[in-house]
């Protein structure tokens, strides 16, 4: 019996809750899944997982056994790594997760020449604001912003976006242009809710080195920035994007920028940039395939957003 291979099955199918998803995974049938598993309770001489014709359950030894030999397929990988090349072409199959408004703007776009470049790269993109357990869900790499940082990942910032705030022409002509972070409060804003603990995102400025707060009073809220963007667009009031996210409505002429420095009456307050960075659960996690995907991102970036993550 190959025992690394049932205990791989049954880490995957306990994740999965199914032999079918199990077996996608790894490239195998569901019925070699299921021998392999078959094979490791004989080996133990314990049931590790109830099985019907319609649910997958873990038993209690099953469970306990689950978290003892969870690490054994990562602790494997990085073994491979700590003993190959930092060189070696990235190859495998990389599965980064990244929150939703980055992902889709700005890093899905630069991931075919990613493989176009590393052939035998498999790539997969989860995009999602909620925690990601890298572990649990088999996650090689995250793209996080500030606020979804956890204690005991491995961070390296790559890039420093600008916030833009801008509102639609149409309701700037009829509400005036807040010429100062604190007139803000006089206007409808449009706030994201963040998903992973409900609270809006604050609207932060920098003044003569000092940073704060604006004070505003949601008018329309989401926790999606695409929809703020609609909104905006639709003469909602003042929201705040990322530049990857503003950039084709300001083109456009669809919405208006403001807080730009230049600006005539200028107060020298800045919008506060959104930082974002590469994490892993541990520095042995900085496999080929990792860096090669840390430095593609750095140099598909605009050079004024680009932070060297070293």
């Amino acid at each position: 019996m190959n025992i690394l291979q049932s205990i791989r099955s049954f880490i995957r199918t306990a994740d999965a809750g199914s032999l079918a998803a199990a077996a996608r995974t790894l490239g195998v049938s569901p019925a070699a899944v299921g021998q392999n598993i078959a094979r490791l309770e004989a080996h133990l001489g314990v049931r590790l997982l109830n099985r019907t014709t319609r649910t997958l359950a873990l038993t209690e030894r099953g469970a306990l056994y689950l978290a003892q030999v969870r690490h054994i397929e990562r602790d494997l990988q990085r073994a491979q790594a700590a003993v190959t090349d930092l060189d070696a072409t990235p190859e495998g199959r990389l599965r980064m997760a990244s929150s939703t408004a980055f992902g889709r703007h700005a890093l899905a776009p630069l991931l075919p020449s990613l493989q176009a470049r590393f052939r035998r790269l498999a790539i997969e993109l989860l995009l999602t604001d909620r925690s990601v357990d890298h572990a649990h869900e088999d996650v090689d790499v995250s793209i996080r912003i500030e606020p979804q940082l956890e204690e005991g990942l491995v961070a390296r910032p790559i890039a420093q976006v600008p916030f833009v705030f801008c509102a639609a022409p149409s309701y700037l002509a009829r509400a005036g242009i807040p010429l100062t972070p604190e007139a803000l409060r006089e206007h409808r804003c449009l706030l994201l809710r963040y998903p992973l603990d409900g609270r809006y995102l604050p609207w932060g400025f920098v003044r003569d080195g000092m940073r704060f707060d604006a004070e505003v009073a949601p008018a329309l809220v989401s926790d999606d920035i695409d929809a703020l963007a609609a909104m905006a667009v639709a003469g909602g009031g003042i929201t705040r994007l990322a530049a990857f996210v503003a950039a084709p409505y300001l083109a456009r002429g669809e919405l208006q920028a403001l807080f730009e420095p230049g600006d005539a009456e200028s107060t020298q307050a800045s919008p506060e940039p959104m930082r974002l960075f590469l994490c892993v659960s541990d520095r042995r996690d900085l496999t080929p395939k990792v860096r090669a995907l840390m430095q593609h991102i750095i140099e598909g970036l605009p050079p004024a957003w680009r932070v060297d993550a070293g």
